[in-house]
């Protein structure tokens, strides 16, 4: 998909957010979802999407939402660096496929970084146990203030 496009209210994210697919939770307030990626580059990568939006890609982004999406990223990467120890964190996002986007809401990713560790590729790992990632999800969530 290009970087124009019509949003498709049936992609995984906007399921999770209407409860139709599970996601192992980290944190929900009123803008933000923030949520463990079931195909993690690491361990603890996890996902932030805004939860009142139709954008494929953050260019599509009303201002009135980046604002809070980016407080609610800050605020779970201090979780992550709290609950996992990383060396180093990647804050990142993709806009069009080109660009390595591979579902079209506009969403953020959150990979902590150890020296000495292989970063996975994007998309491209075996999908990770439901019940790591709820624990991951607990330890990260324990530490959101």
């Amino acid at each position: 998909m290009s970087l124009d496009g019509t949003y498709d209210a049936s992609n995984i994210f906007a399921k999770i957010l209407r409860g139709e697919m599970p996601a192992a939770r980290v944190f929900e307030d009123e803008h933000v979802y923030a949520f463990m990626d079931v195909f993690p580059q690491a361990r603890g990568h996890t996902l932030v999407i805004p939860k009142h939006s139709t954008a494929r890609n953050l260019l599509e982004e009303a201002p009135e939402t980046l604002g809070p999406l980016m407080l609610g990223v800050q605020r779970v990467a201090k979780a992550v660096r709290a609950a996992l120890n990383p060396d180093g964190i990647v804050i990142t996002q993709f806009n069009g496929a080109p660009a390595g986007q591979t579902i079209f809401h506009l969403h953020v990713h959150i990979i902590p970084r150890w020296d000495g560790m292989a970063l996975g590729r994007h998309g491209e790992g075996g999908m990770a146990d439901m019940d790591e990632l709820k624990t991951l999800a607990a330890e990260i969530a324990a530490k959101i203030s």
